[in-house]
């Protein structure tokens, strides 16, 4: 079982107490969320529900999805990958892209959302275009952006939040990710950000809004023919696990990962219910080696955390399983496990080789616990040469490292996912 501690829980509750009160009160109120359809039934037979979590937040959560069978405890945290590598697809056209989870891939949902954890200032976006901050956890670009990009869809991917969307930006893809959240239901309703649950619901919207622009069947062709992305699992380890939510959770860290994981092909499960069929689902970062873990828990030399390591590991492990036999069960899908530990890691060993010179701190302020609203203008200062740091706050990698990241994944994934 695990041991939880109050030392972390104090400085991580104050963390988002300052959140609260630094920004909260100018929050536009909360959007109406849909309601989703019925989730698809799913080809195996259910296996038991995971432990309900205490209520807290201020979202009413749809009714959960049926999850897959937990599976039994890995014992080996290193994620299996028998595909080879292979060149990236010749003369594929990807109509649109759709892209679900946290703040790695959130192009600004979180903007037009009631939750204090929001970027929508400087000097978040500094290297974007002409420098204006968009709500993007970055100096600049994040994934979505670079993938619609060397997919030859878009050089940038909207929010679906985002009042100002067009009908044109609908039919290319966009984004329903919103930073804080995560595959177990209490990590979003901690800073009160949109749950998974409802970016499927979202989803459904959208789905609803293509066809009626352009009519039923062009509608599902963009939707089979599209690409999904999940990219989430790091809010729910950092925040509910090792952070204030300890205090709930009373599951070791092979139950909580394999609630994560029935949590996932859930989601799955679903997109492909709504018409999906090339459907990437990535693992996890090296969590423990973000500057902020390092701050908490790397001791005075700031190592990396291995037991958070570990425990991405343990999850990308049972997810890369999971994802392996669903995909046997849903006909004419591409449903594929990414791998984006390896390469992250790979990039932490031989930072050099890549043109990193920093790699355990953040270019906001001090790098070691600013994010959000803890790295704004008035507050934080800017490391003079960005291009030079892995990471841009204590969370998020910088635009450089999202963009090395995006190009290994696109020549490795792409293959086999069309």
């Amino acid at each position: 079982m695990k041991q939880y501690r109050p030392v972390r829980f104090l400085i991580f509750l104050l963390t988002i107490c300052i959140c609260f009160v630094t920004i909260h009160s100018q929050c536009p109120p909360t959007l109406p969320v849909p309601q989703p359809m019925p989730a698809p039934p799913p080809p195996p037979p259910p296996g038991p529900s995971s432990k309900p979590c205490p209520p807290h937040g201020t979202y009413k959560f749809p009714p959960a999805p049926q999850p897959v069978p937990s599976l039994a405890p890995c014992t080996c945290p290193c994620p299996s990958d028998p595909s080879p590598r292979q060149e990236p697809p010749k003369n594929v056209t990807v109509p649109a892209l759709f892209v679900f989870g946290d703040s790695l891939v959130d192009t600004g949902n979180n903007n037009n959302v009631s939750t204090p954890l929001r970027c929508n200032f400087r000097p978040y976006g500094i290297d974007f275009l002409q420098g204006v901050p968009t709500g993007r956890y970055s100096d600049g670009k994040v994934p979505s952006d670079f993938l619609a990009e060397y997919l030859g869809i878009k050089s940038l991917v909207p929010a679906y939040m985002d009042p100002k969307l067009q009908p044109d930006d609908l039919l290319t893809g966009v984004c329903f990710a919103s930073g804080g959240s995560g595959y177990i239901p209490l990590t979003p309703t901690y800073l009160n950000v949109i749950p998974m649950l409802h970016q499927l619901a979202y989803f459904q919207q959208y789905i609803a809004r293509v066809k009626k622009l352009v009519g039923q069947e062009k509608g599902d062709h963009i939707i089979a023919n599209g690409l999904a992305i999940v990219i989430a699992g790091s809010n729910d380890m950092g925040i509910t696990y090792y952070g204030p939510g300890g205090q709930w959770v009373k599951d070791d860290i092979y139950s909580f990962t394999s609630n994560m994981v029935d949590s996932a092909t859930s989601f799955a499960m679903q997109l492909y219910g709504y018409g999906a069929r090339h459907i990437g689902v990535a693992g996890m970062t090296p969590l423990g080696c973000i500057p902020a873990q390092r701050t908490l828990k790397g001791g005075p030399h700031r190592k990396c955390a291995e037991d958070v390591n570990y425990a991405a590991q343990l999850f990308n492990a049972k997810l890369s399983t999971a994802l392996g036999h669903l995909a046997k069960t849903l006909p004419d899908s591409k449903l594929v496990f990414m791998d984006i530990y390896s390469p992250f890691s790979q990039i932490l060993q031989n930072p050099a080789d890549y043109g990193f010179e920093v790699i355990n701190r953040g270019c906001c302020g001090t790098g070691l616990v600013e994010t959000g609203p803890l790295c704004n203008q008035e507050t934080s200062t800017v490391c003079r040469n960005i291009s030079a740091y892995l990471f841009w706050d204590s969370f998020h990698p910088s635009q450089r490292l999202y963009e090395i990241l995006t190009k290994i994944l696109v020549k490795k994934y792409m293959p086999l996912l069309f």
